[in-house]
């Protein structure tokens, strides 16, 4: 499964990502062993027959269900039941429905049976019962658009199992190790398509216009990973070995459905030989649906978000799911064929499948593009503030909380490194053994060490020990000399993390006089001295030649290492470690803008974005220098993406000489390059940019353009255009992404209205889409509170209109009072106080009138922070958030903001 983030904000991506437990405030579920579901009843087989009410939401449902006793014998079965209305419960016997006794407390099912069952013993209840979804905390079947209302959004019915969900629409032991067949019939109106788990072996028409379709999965899989979906589709079929590839999508987005998941029989074909495990299943489809975040592995058919539809515009630029569709596809084999049998060992199916994304930009993108997402997966994981987590552990509050940046990003990264380290045919060879020995299993992460064990004959016990039931990552500082006298180099490392030291396989390349010799050895010591005989100095000892260590490091390299480095080591991370490092003495040294100059024609288009974006264009003498280079990649970089950046960074010189060119490349089919075009337009006229915008906002613009289109028009917009931004705002629905994307630039553009009445109309337009927002996501409170309306205020009380602040705050809701605020002297906050880097974004922190500290984030309000303790804060309207400091020998070194048991870490700048 993966999360989609569907905000674009600062705020919000600064704390999405990882979680971690407020070590001050130990809950009750710290103590709380999560141990593997105990089997008293085996599931066997699933039998259902549903239909629905669309009027009132509700699935009729009647389920037969097969079990039997694991071992012991018993005279009882405890099904997961949520919120729903039980007609009948019996047991099936000679044919018969034998009603039995039955005790429902809306979430489980207590059954007693008809007499005791020998272990193995198999027995059938029927159960009659009305899915419901009302006052359900986590829903499993969901209505989207049911009575046909909402214009532009489809009517569809999906369901989503994981973790333990599936149990609202069918009674079932709702645990990852439980495996079933099923059959499931659907009656719907004739006009929609179903689609679920396995073959479609039955069509039936009825004299009322609908139809049942029967799908049989003959199969054994975990309960979790049945599913339906229901709705108007167009079905795009390919095959692979005769096996059925299908997609199910919108009919207006039918003729590109190959060009976003066309690539789906070469993935099979990829990760079969991988794996050595043909595609195990009868078939594999892949359908959208709307209100869905991310997408989820329904054993051989595959829910995605609405968002993995793209239009031929967005596709210009790259198909942004395909990924996606590569975690997902892998899942059915990591994940579906072998399952994890408890939550705690997630790591069987997410780091698996993370890791698979990896090697399939690999082998179809090429090697830069497998190890910019290794990195990409690296730096998610090490700025989560995650580092208390074992990849596989016992003790959470939550089953979702497992769902982290652990479990995917750096269980992908631990993967990585497990490859690099026994080899390719060893680890593949070691895959096959463990889905062969396991297939329709259940497992944990000690049988995946038993097989790595079997196929390489060592003892992996300590990198399990490390890896998967640890926490943490080595933090090295890597140093460097050379002694003429004796001909040796030598390179010094030392582990710099606290309380263990990490056992390290290590390349060291030494290059000297047009060629590379490899060292192979092993940290083991918090401190370990690595001596080299060479004739001379080497032009470069490049540590961790592979550059696969998931490790965070200070390299004391030299400016000509680096540049030594860029133009001979080769892989990406060894240029863009090049790149970064020149960025910070591009304005100093001319041969750090050199290597950044070199790096804007990188043969891989991801290097020469970052190059672009490492450009300090605040500095005159750099500016001139690349003016030219930009201008020609703004023409004719063969990527979209290059060239948007460059139109972006063009942009910034605002020269009035690129006017008719940003004219020209709005109308560019790539969203991005026509998005930053009209955005640089707006810095050179913005009359032509607002004009522009108004034309565009007709064309059903995307991705970068429409973001383009809304700033133009809130930012450009006067008094006399609020009813039609009104319009524009109200028009799209409150669980719309795109509305949510509005209510910055809405917010800003309130800011600068005179007119009373409208400002009032407007603060309550945002105040009901915050409303309704809340009803399904109350974690939103805070970024409503103290970063839409607190701003609000803020910006009108300096204005001198009180009575419209008084007004706006009138409208901050808490969940809950802010407790009494301890005062804390000047000189204590002042500590605080300074600039913190947030993946390359600024994040202030400024000291007012010597006695309140303000968090500042780039283009967002200040948010005040209210003392805690000495080194922790609140935030003021945003319940929840917390902003502690860290010091390091007395200095503070970093700042942790948490929400809701999430954390996220910012580094000061010295």
């Amino acid at each position: 499964m993966k999360k989609l983030i569907t905000a674009g904000l600062l705020l919000l991506s600064f704390t999405c990502f990882s979680q971690k437990q407020d070590q001050q405030k130990p809950e009750a579920w710290t103590s709380i062993y999560r141990a593997t579901p105990t089997r008293i009843n085996d599931l066997e087989n699933t039998k259902l027959e549903v239909s629905f009410d669309f009027s009132r939401s509700w699935m009729f449902g009647k389920a037969w269900i097969t079990l039997h006793p694991h071992f012991y014998p018993t005279d009882s079965l405890n099904l997961d039941a949520k919120k729903m209305d039980i007609k009948e419960v019996s047991v099936i016997s000679d044919g018969m429905h034998v009603p039995l006794k039955y005790i429902y407390d809306s979430l489980n099912l207590h059954i007693t049976l008809d007499r005791t069952y020998r272990g193995g013993e198999s027995y059938t209840v029927f159960i009659d019962y009305i899915a419901e979804q009302k006052n359900i905390k986590t829903k499993g079947l969901f209505f989207i658009n049911p009575l046909g209302k909402e214009k532009n959004k489809p009517t569809q019915i999906w369901t989503q199992g994981e973790t333990e969900t599936n149990s609202a629409w069918v009674p079932t032991i709702d645990r990852p190790n439980q495996k079933t067949t099923d059959e499931i019939s659907i009656t719907v109106p004739g006009k929609y398509q179903t689609l679920s788990n396995g073959l479609l072996v039955k069509q039936r028409n009825h004299k009322d216009g609908s139809r049942t379709d029967t799908w049989k999965m003959d199969l054994p899989h975990a309960p979790y990973l049945m599913m339906m979906a229901i709705g108007e589709y167009s079905i795009i079929r390919d095959s692979y070995k005769g096996k059925e590839v299908s997609y199910y999508v919108e009919e207006k987005y039918a003729p590109v459905a190959r060009k976003i998941f066309g690539l789906t029989p070469e993935m099979i074909g990829y990760y079969s030989r991988i794996t050595g495990v043909d595609y195990p299943w009868q078939k594999y489809s892949q359908v959208t649906g709307w209100e869905y975040g991310g997408a989820m592995e329904n054993t051989t058919a595959t829910l995605h978000s609405a968002y993995a539809q793209q239009n031929e515009r967005q596709l210009a630029d790259e198909n942004t799911w395909e990924e996606t569709i590569a975690h997902e596809l892998f899942h059915q084999w990591f994940g579906d064929y072998v399952t994890t049998e408890s939550w705690s060992n997630l790591t069987i199916n997410e780091s698996f499948a993370t890791w698979a994304g990896c090697m399939w930009e690999e082998f179809k993108h090429g090697r830069d593009a497998g190890d910019e997402y290794n990195f990409n997966n690296m730096q998610g994981y090490l700025r989560g503030g995650n580092e208390k987590k074992d990849l596989v552990r016992f003790y959470f509050k939550d089953s979702f909380d497992m769902f982290d940046a652990v479990s995917y990003s750096k269980g992908g990264c631990i993967l990585n490194m497990l490859r690099n380290n026994i080899g390719d045919n060893a680890f593949f060879k070691s895959l096959n053994l463990f889905l062969t020995t396991n297939k329709f299993r259940a497992v944990e992460a000690q049988e995946l060490r038993l097989a790595f064990e079997e196929v390489t004959g060592q003892d992996l016990n300590w990198f399990w020990n490390e890896w998967f039931y640890g926490s943490g990552h080595p933090k090295l500082d890597i140093s460097y000399d050379y002694d003429q006298a004796s001909g040796t180099a030598r390179v010094f490392v030392r582990q710099t993390q606290p309380d263990k030291v990490f056992k390290l396989p290590v390349a060291i390349d030494l290059y000297q006089g047009g060629s590379k010799k490899r060292y192979n050895t092993w940290l083991e010591n918090q401190s370990d001295t690595f001596t080299f005989h060479t004739d001379s100095r080497p032009d470069l000892v490049n540590f961790d030649g592979d550059k696969i260590l998931l490790c965070e490091k200070t390299d004391h390299k030299s400016l000509d290492n680096y540049i030594f480095q860029y133009k001979n080591a080769g892989l990406y991370l060894d240029r863009r470690e090049a790149i970064e490092f020149a960025a910070s003495k591009q304005a100093d040294e001319g041969k750090a803008l050199g290597l950044i100059k070199d790096a804007l024609k990188d043969r891989y288009h991801g290097l020469r974005i970052e190059a672009i974006r490492s450009l300090n264009l605040r500095n005159d003498s750099v500016k001139n220098s690349v003016e030219n280079i930009l201008a020609g990649l703004a023409k004719d970089d063969p990527t979209s993406l290059v060239r948007a950046e460059a139109v972006r960074a063009l942009g910034t010189y605002k020269n009035s000489a690129y006017k008719d060119f940003f004219l020209k490349e709005i109308e560019d089919s790539s969203y991005s390059v026509a998005g930053n075009a009209l955005a640089a337009l707006g810095s050179l006229d913005s009359t032509a940019a607002l004009d522009n915008a108004r034309r565009l906002s007709s064309t059903d613009p995307r991705g970068e353009l429409l973001n383009a289109i809304n700033n133009t028009l809130f930012r450009y917009a006067g008094e006399n255009d609020f009813d039609s931004l009104a319009f524009r705002f109200d028009s799209l629905t409150g669980s719309d992404n795109n509305k949510f994307m509005l209510i910055q630039p809405f917010s800003n553009y309130l800011k600068r209205i005179k007119d009373p009445d409208n400002f009032r109309k407007g603060i309550d337009m945002l105040v009901g889409v915050r409303d309704v927002v809340l009803k399904e996501n109350p974690q939103i409170r805070p970024y409503f509170n103290g970063i839409i309306l607190n701003s609000i205020a803020r910006a009108r009380k300096s204005m001198g209109l009180t009575e419209q602040a008084d007004y706006v705050m009138s409208k901050i809701v808490s969940g809950q009072p802010m407790q009494e605020a301890p005062i804390l002297s000047a000189e204590i906050l002042q500590r605080y106080a300074g600039e913190y880097d947030y993946e390359g974004t600024p994040v202030k922190v400024v000291l007012k009138e010597n006695k309140t500290l303000s968090l500042i984030f780039a283009g967002q309000t200040e948010l005040e922070l209210v003392p805690q303790s000495q080194t922790k804060f609140g935030v003021k309207f945003m319940e929840g958030y917390t902003v502690e400091f860290m010091t390091d020998n007395d200095n503070v070194s970093s700042l942790t903001l948490s929400f809701n048991g999430r954390e996220t870490k910012a580094t000061k700048k010295k």
